[in-house]
């Protein structure tokens, strides 16, 4: 079998649910809700070589000439640091398993115990806490360069959400990007339901119940319904919450081309699993 190597050819501005969105309106608005799922399309970014045993393959020539890097047998490894204002250079080394998998194990004074620390970890240990800007904040020295941060580094490349949950699922409850509500309908008595999407428990509530295409009255997790139920009148749906206008029918503010907050590392619809395999860090 050839090696394969993965290409981000999917576009991740299918909103929440994908195919099965819904779009409000007639004539200008469906032109603008379709401009606005266009700008979601992603550019092709190539990632990294997968072997014969599924193991990421290192391409070693692009990797040794930063300074500390060693070759394990299923890893490699480098320096790494931060620089803080009052406290000067944290200095660690960074480790990339044949899964994807990256850790730092600090050693800024000899017998420091902070091993196997995610990355947004480290920047806390480095009293870098609450910046979440680890890809400029952690750097690694070249031979001809000192202090480069990582992303102007091939070390992102082999960087996934899905081999990473633990470094950002807690940024992704802190997340404070706005979604807008959403509505779907019963496949029982054809009316639709307001979801809102406040929390990323809330998101994945509506994700859940966008994928399940038997979706009744009766599964609304805000209160126990029936399909008797009155539906919501058709001046309180035009109303999604968009913080910019109230009527707003799709724009930057509250349309989500997908993020860490709406997309889902336990979800295997296809929008969860491009955007946890190809999306930028």
């Amino acid at each position: 079998m050839k090696n394969r190597v993965f290409w981000d050819y999917t576009a991740f501005g299918t909103n929440l649910g994908g195919s099965r969105d819904l779009v409000y309106g007639n004539g200008e608005d469906n032109k603008r809700a379709i401009i606005v799922k266009k700008k979601g399309t992603s550019k092709r970014r190539k990632l990294f070589r997968i072997g014969v045993n599924g193991e990421i393959e290192f391409e070693e020539d692009e990797l040794k000439t930063i300074r500390g890097f060693k070759r394990g047998k299923d890893y490699i490894e480098v320096v790494c640091g931060i620089t803080t204002k009052y406290y000067g250079d944290y200095v660690g080394r960074l480790k990339i398993n044949n899964k994807g998998e990256y850790c730092i194990n600090c050693e800024c004074y000899p017998g420091c115990s902070s091993e196997n620390k995610t990355l947004e970890e480290f920047e806390k240990h480095a009293f870098k806490e609450g910046s979440g800007r680890w890809k400029s904040n952690i750097w690694v020295h070249y031979e001809d360069e000192d202090r480069v941060p990582l992303w102007r580094t091939p070390l992102m490349k082999y960087y996934t959400h899905q081999a990473n949950v633990a470094n950002w699922i807690d940024s992704a409850m802190r997340k404070r990007n706005y979604h807008r509500d959403e509505f779907l309908r019963c496949t029982n008595c054809n009316k639709e339901r307001r979801f809102r999407l406040k929390s990323r428990l809330d998101i994945k509530k509506y994700h859940q119940a966008f994928n399940n295409h038997s979706w009744t009255c009766s599964l609304w997790p805000y209160q126990k319904i029936s399909c008797d139920y009155v539906e919501e009148r058709p001046s309180l749906r035009a109303s999604r919450g968009c913080p910019r206008l109230s009527t707003c029918r799709g724009c930057t503010n509250c349309y989500c081309e997908g993020c860490i907050k709406c997309r889902f590392e336990d979800c295997n619809c296809r929008e969860c699993r491009d955007f946890m395999l190809y999306a930028e860090p």
